[in-house]
């Protein structure tokens, strides 16, 4: 990888994303921060922009890049990379993790209760958009032998994961995602996996959840933690293909998430 680390992360307004751009400001990269909401345009009442994210990797050590982008625009996506290249030559990371998966309301049931929707905020602005980042970064990526991290969820004991098919389907396509992706970029020194946080207390879940939040979970930067990690690793190429989880690469590699 490059002596200067640069980084997109998408879907980095709030929650997971934030927190994985949280701490690569720490390690002093420039990081490009993408979403739809930003302080002149809000879609949600959480809080959470891309000029805030930016703030906040600035104040870590890093160099923040705000970049508002509605990851179901192919075209705002195309133009999001051409300016990594035109700016920086290169990208050492992506971190495909925008999803609209809080547009509506989210509980599991049968299939035929839920709305049909739950479709495009899961599949096509959550998995396609996955797809159309990495294909769009490839070509960066290649050049510089970098890493394509993925978030997504796993729960190998669940039968149907969060007992809600739109949400099963989605984390699933993520890990064959990864696989399919880590099979064609290995070739090129690039590798792509799939990561799996477990109880995040993202703004979202807190503000859906108030008093009913159970006690402990982890914080939005763990995720980050094993981000940095994995870009240490000489040997990450092992893990390509894989969804692995935070908690498990916390073992493996030994760091902690936020003291409290």
């Amino acid at each position: 990888m490059s002596t200067e680390l640069v980084a997109v992360v998408t879907g980095a307004a709030r929650g997971v994303g934030r927190g994985i751009a949280l701490v690569l400001g720490e390690t002093g990269a420039t990081v490009y921060v993408t979403d739809r909401e930003s302080r002149a345009h809000r879609h949600s009442d959480l809080p959470g922009t891309v000029e805030d994210t930016v703030a906040q990797v600035n104040d870590r050590g890093g160099h923040g890049v705000p970049v508002v982008v509605d990851h179901a625009d192919d075209d705002a996506v195309a133009a999001l990379f051409e300016r990594v290249r035109a700016e920086r030559g290169g990208l050492d990371l992506l971190v495909a993790n925008a999803c609209a998966g809080n547009e509506l309301p989210f509980a599991g049931g049968p299939f035929w209760t839920l709305p049909l929707r739950h479709w495009r905020n899961m599949m096509e602005v959550g998995v396609r958009s996955h797809l159309v980042a990495a294909w769009h970064a490839a070509p960066l990526l290649i050049e510089r032998r970098g890493l394509l991290v993925m978030t997504g969820y796993a729960d190998p004991d669940a039968e149907i994961i969060a007992g809600h098919v739109f949400y099963d389907l989605a984390m699933t396509g993520v890990s064959r995602l990864a696989r399919t992706l880590a099979h064609d970029l290995r070739p090129h020194g690039v590798t792509a996996l799939a990561l799996s946080p477990g109880f995040t207390r993202t703004e979202a879940i807190m503000a859906a959840l108030g008093d009913r939040m159970p006690p402990g979970g982890d914080s939005i930067e763990f995720p980050g933690r094993a981000v940095r990690a994995l870009l240490a690793d000489a040997d990450v190429a092992r893990h390509a293909g894989r969804t692995v989880r935070v908690a498990d690469l916390a073992r493996e590699y030994g760091f902690a998430d936020l003291p409290d």
